[in-house]
């Protein structure tokens, strides 16, 4: 489908249904309560507690009182999400009801389309820190009727606050702390600047701040000099102090966080009926090291990593975007957003164990080390359309069309310092490039999509949606490798190259449309109490797999690391949802109590996987699974003052059909040379990376003080265990045990300032949130011990006191 037929089907849609349109039955209650959140999930404003679909929201106030900073802190409030906390190298790998069939990570993922991550109206999977916002609002199950990016599992919303244009607005904010296990202090200074520049018509508004944690993360084996001194000086059973002092050195709290964010709008108001929101925000972030132990390799302990090198991240994200809202002669409100993001990752890291794992023989030059260097920069352009009704009847609807268009360019470099080529017989290089190689890709996604609600009574709703989806996918590139030789029967080569870009590049192509829908249904039984129900369709667009493709035929007598043409693209999956929940106001509304039941079909699942050359990770399709289980949260108000609050899921998700040999194993497990081979995923399969429990219990107390409140708040928060892959048991992978923390702060707060003190993690519980690679890699080879296999552990006790200035 051309641009131009899709703009043309687009308005052609848009005209029929404004003219066809009938009157809506009657507007959309506000909130009955203050305290009551409302959300636009539902593209209208409203109470939470009169919206029939599965949503949960945490409100500005608890967002600031249990200082959630970004989307890592969300899980802990938000019934069926897990999230592990990698650190601050990644955004972080975000698991809804259990859709994830992929290993758990170490470092945490920066990209991810089973759901859809929202700054405002832009769609961005991206840890834009949470501050001056209005609400964020979570989404679970299937969003692809309402939303221009469709969605397999659901949609996370920051909502900001916007500007005002009749009020000038201010306000600083301070937190100083300690962390247990880290040898410095840690503070975060942040502020909000809001200006009417024009009275009622244009105002502008920034909200800029400033993140230093000081890490907890010591780096205790790292190399004095690359290629020359010893990794393992004094063999595989320990390190000598007189080893240590001729060939290691260490850095401490490597893991810290710097980072810098800044939004900035300016709203162009020239009437009620017509506004214009301009937006801009930029994060950047760096780090020195992963949030992750080795498991005593060499005698590390729980918070030190045996990495040889130091490991830093940097990255960072630009976002501008366009807003118009319009009343379109009170018939539909009209949303038209266009934006940009770019987002760029630049990462080093020790490769030693790669190159161990793949058993080339380099660990016989006794000073062998290696570590990566690797790039990868994210554009993507995007526009939605959306007419939402507003000319009253019994029948609502939205419709709208998205267009979305990403690259992605990576580059990937493996350096051996030092390495002995003469010893080795391979062929030297200036840069001492072991391999390298890039890819550029291209994904462009067009939708249509809609739905319409009928009110049959005033009590009785029924909602359809559906959505059409076209998506592209184009990918070229080329891999190297200049210690070993490239092809020498490929036309197109130059002599050894050291970089990829010197080759002719190789790639591929495919596409997909399809269709998803949705049906809803809710009744009011009482003013206070709402049944629903839905059943919907989800999917998620396929892509290219960012490896470099292979130049048929291969030649076996060099090293090829590369994909074949059938492992260079993977296709979409799709999931079918129902589910049944209520939504309850009780005793006078001191108690808010609700609840659901789901169950989820899980097809053509994207799980990774590895190419049959070089065994690069890469996404492929299969197998079927289904996720069931059911959630619940409540709010108790019991007398004046006190508010106790509580969530809990329950998650059972597993594989329901036999996937053959996708599951990657070292055989015999821990000896080399070994053999990789590949187990059978198993129906009945646990997902990994999801906690079947979680739940969180709080209570906050608030008591009038002189000109305002002193506000008590404790929360106890519980995240059950995670199986770090499939057939886990089997395949030498992890349960990795649940546990509980604690959170409590104490405040003195007014209109215009508070006061108060903090902690985290009270009882500085250890907990493993995740882990890298599998322990069938944990052993010698040649003598030399293998640092492959990492735990993730979750932040230690912090500790302090934090302030907070209106005006």
């Amino acid at each position: 489908m051309t641009m131009k037929l899709f703009r043309t089907i687009l308005l052609g849609t848009t005209i029929l249904m404004g003219v066809g349109a009938t009157p809506a039955f009657a507007q959309d209650r506000e909130a009955r309560d203050p305290d009551e959140i409302v959300v636009t999930a539902t593209r209208r404003a409203i109470s939470i507690q009169d919206v029939p679909i599965n949503i949960s929201a945490v409100g500005a106030e608890q967002l600031a009182r249990n200082r959630i900073d970004d989307v890592r802190d969300l899980a802990d409030f938000t019934p069926g999400m897990t999230i592990s906390d990698t650190g601050p190298g990644s955004t972080g790998t975000i698991v809804l009801r259990g859709l994830n069939a992929s290993d758990t990570d170490a470092s945490g993922a920066s990209y991810d389309n089973a759901l859809g991550m929202y700054l405002g109206e832009i769609p961005l999977y991206y840890d834009f820190k949470l501050l001056d916002l209005n609400r964020v609002e979570t989404l679970l199950g299937p969003q692809g009727t309402l939303y221009g990016l469709g969605t397999l599992a659901g949609a996370i919303r920051n909502i900001p606050n916007r500007p005002n244009t009749n009020a000038f607005e201010g306000e600083a904010h301070g937190r100083f702390y300690g962390k247990g296990h880290s040898g410095k202090a840690g503070y975060q200074l942040d502020g909000v600047i809001n200006i009417p520049i024009i009275r009622d018509h244009v105002a502008f508004r920034s909200a800029t701040g400033y993140f230093y944690d000081p890490g907890f993360i010591d780096y205790s084996l790292l190399l004095q000099e690359p290629g020359v001194s010893l990794p393992q000086p004094s063999g595989p059973d320990g390190v000598s102090d007189a080893d240590y002092a001729a060939n290691l050195t260490s850095r401490k709290d490597l893991n810290f966080e710097k980072t810098f964010t800044t939004r900035n709008q300016l709203l162009v108001q020239f009437s009620e009926d017509l506004k214009v929101n301009f937006t801009y925000a930029y994060q950047q972030t760096r780090t020195d090291g992963g949030q992750y132990n080795s498991n005593g390799v060499l005698g590390t302990g729980k918070y030190e990593s045996g990495a040889r090198y130091m490991e830093p991240v940097k990255r960072r994200a630009h976002l501008g975007s366009m807003e118009v809202n319009a009343n379109i002669a009170d018939i539909a409100d009209l949303v038209a957003t266009t934006a940009y993001t770019d987002v760029r990752n630049a990462r080093m890291a020790d490769n030693t164990d790669l190159l161990l794992d793949l058993d080339y023989g380099y660990e016989t030059f006794p000073a062998f080390s290696s570590y990566n260097e690797s790039v990868n920069r994210r554009k993507q352009f995007n526009q939605e359309v959306r007419f939402v009704s507003r000319h009253g009847g019994p029948l609502n609807w939205v419709i709208g069309g998205f267009y979305n268009e990403q690259k992605l360019k990576t580059d990937y470099r493996e350096i051996l310092p030092n390495h002995p080529w003469v010893q080795f017989g391979t062929q030297p290089n200036p840069d001492e490039v072991e391999y390298a190689s890039y890819t550029k890709s291209k994904v462009t996604e067009k939708a249509i999509f809609g739905e319409g609600t009928f009110r049959v009574t005033p009590a009785w709703q029924v909602t359809a949606g559906l959505r059409y989806f076209h998506y592209s996918s184009d990918i070229l590139g080329r891999a190297t490798t200049p210690l070993l030789g490239d092809n020498p029967n490929t036309p197109d080569v130059v002599e050894n190259p050291v970089s990829p870009y010197d080759l002719k590049p190789a790639g591929g192509d495919s596409k997909k449309s399809g269709w998803v829908w949705k049906f809803n249904t809710s009744y009011n039984v009482t003013p206070d109490v709402m049944v629903y129900a839905t059943y919907s369709k989800g999917y998620r667009i396929g892509g290219p797999n960012a490896v470099a493709p292979c130049i048929l035929p291969l030649n076996p007598n060099v090293q090829n690391v590369c994909a074949l043409p059938n492992e260079q693209q993977y296709g979409p999956d799709t999931t079918k949802n129902a589910e049944i929940g209520i939504r309850t106001q009780l005793f006078d509304r001191k108690l808010t109590f609700n609840f659901n039941v789901f169950q989820i079909k899980w097809s053509g699942i994207q799980v990774a996987s590895a190419t049959l050359n070089g065994i690069v990770g890469i996404t492929v399709n299969g197998g079927k699974a289904k996720s069931e289980g059911f959630e619940a949260s409540f709010q108790l108000k019991p007398v004046q003052g006190l508010s106790i609050q509580g969530t809990y899921s329950y998650v059972n998700a597993r594989l329901t059909q036999d996937v053959p040999a996708i599951i990657a194993v070292n055989d015999p497990a821990g000896s080399y040379p070994s053999d990789p081979i590949q187990l059978d995923a198993l129906s009945g399969d646990r997902l990994p990376g999801s906690a079947k429990n979680s739940g969180s219990l709080g209570a906050t107390y608030t008591h009038p003080f002189m000109d305002g409140n002193i506000v008590a708040d404790w929360t106890a928060t519980y995240r059950g265990n995670v199986v770090t892959r499939l057939g886990w048991d089997r395949a030498y992978g992890d349960k990795l045990p649940g546990y509980v923390l604690h959170r409590a702060s104490l405040a003195y707060e007014t209109e215009r300032y508070s006061l108060g003190l903090f902690a985290n993690n009270i009882f500085d519980k250890y907990a493993v949130a995740s882990v890298a690679n599998d322990r069938s890699r944990v052993g010698l080879n040649d003598g030399v011990l293998l640092r492959y296999y990492k735990r993730t552990v979750i932040n230690p006790r912090t500790f302090g006191v934090e302030m907070r200035f209106k005006y």
